[in-house]
């Protein structure tokens, strides 16, 4: 299935295009929301993990409906080495499936949804990853890509 192409501004206020990045591997995951337990965990797990990822003609970016200047806050405070786009209209967040209905505390109330795609150089979605563990996702991410990469 081909990627919906979206332009949205990062933590610097610089407006990112999907198809800019039509030749690489890209990583596009969905987090809740800034400065959370969770999502930091994820972040900081990509960070500590792009050397493996970028050397191998990887982009990664993060989505969220947080602000551009959440984002940089955000992004400052843990020296984030990629990319956070800012969808607060969550047009885009919608389009990939990652809004929806989410129980917390026994509240149930509708938000991001922690979702990863992985898109390979052509701008087709050849993975996607529904139910995310923050503390092992980056490695099944760097897995399957390196798998991916050699049957291509």
């Amino acid at each position: 299935m081909k990627a919906f192409d979206f332009k949205l501004p990062d933590q610097n206020g610089k407006m990112h295009a999907l198809n800019n990045y039509l030749g690489s591997w890209i990583v596009l995951y969905f987090y809740p929301k800034d400065n959370t337990p969770g999502c930091t965990k994820e972040a900081c797990s990509f960070r500590d993990n792009m050397d493996n990822l970028v050397g191998k003609n990887v982009v990664v970016l993060g989505i969220s409906k947080d602000s551009v200047d959440s984002h940089k806050k955000f992004s400052d405070k843990f020296k984030l080495n990629f990319s956070l786009l800012s969808d607060e209209s969550k047009e885009v967040i919608k389009k990939y499936s990652a809004w929806g209905k989410k129980k917390f505390m026994g509240k149930e109330f509708e938000g991001v949804l922690r979702i990863t795609y992985i898109i390979n150089p052509q701008g087709e979605i050849v993975k996607k990853y529904d139910k995310v563990n923050p503390l092992f996702h980056t490695n099944e991410v760097k897995k399957d890509l390196e798998e991916m990469k050699k049957s291509a």
